[in-house]
């Protein structure tokens, strides 16, 4: 194998293969939901150019600090579920 399906890349503060990115997502198939929003265009156009220095895609970017946010901010799992507060 050559050296650069293993180049480590920085995602979350972590060093993942790409292989291993890869195969994880493969194995999460799963059901998604589109999301939409409004950026300045000069901070899309940031964003775009650092994850593609990267070698990285801005949608895994994204997930990967909403999962972190999600991680973090989430409510406990002993309140209640459903309805808003």
């Amino acid at each position: 194998m050559t050296g650069a399906l293993w180049r480590p890349v920085l995602i979350t503060s972590r060093l993942i293969s790409r292989k291993v990115v890869s195969l994880i997502k493969k194995a999460e198939q799963q059901k998604v939901k589109r999301m939409n929003l409004n950026v300045p265009v000069e901070l899309h156009n940031g964003f775009k150019a650092a994850t593609a220095a990267q070698g990285l895609n801005m949608t895994d970017v994204l997930i990967a600090h909403i999962e972190q946010y999600v991680t973090k901010y989430s409510p406990s799992s002993k309140q209640p579920k459903g309805g808003r507060k």
